[in-house]
């Protein structure tokens, strides 16, 4: 059964940078990258995620997400966000803008990665559990 697990590397501050590295070293791998964003009352709350295809045999897709460490006000956006969209197009992936629920909506981080995944499978994004 292939199943889809976010794993978060950080708030999207030094973290963005590794996973700009994860992206050029996993190239093959890459499945998809996304934007995701979360109005808060300061603006938007931005967090940055990319997919990966299975390695070898396995059946774990991870997701890495540097989550809502990124703010973003009005229409400019940060140099991380445009670091991040320069490397996914780079490596063959336009990211996907999404606009989320932000997470303190919700009671538990996992609560708020399994509302991610149902929206990713239901529009197609990623693979359904087989």
């Amino acid at each position: 059964m292939l199943q889809q697990y976010f794993i978060e590397l950080g708030e999207g501050y030094g973290d963005v940078y590794e996973l700009i590295e994860l992206l050029g070293t996993n190239e093959h791998r890459l499945h998809r990258t996304f934007i995701f964003s979360s109005n808060t009352q300061g603006g938007q709350a931005i967090s940055l995620a990319a997919a990966f295809h299975p390695a070898g045999e396995s059946n774990f897709m991870p997701i890495y997400i540097c989550r809502e460490g990124i703010k973003q006000t009005g229409e400019s956006k940060s140099k991380r966000r445009l670091l991040f969209e320069e490397a996914s197009i780079q490596n063959g992936q336009e990211p996907v803008y999404i606009n989320l629920k932000h997470s303190s909506e919700f009671a538990d981080t996992k609560l708020f990665y399994q509302y991610i995944t149902g929206i990713l499978r239901l529009n197609h994004l990623v693979p359904p559990l087989k």
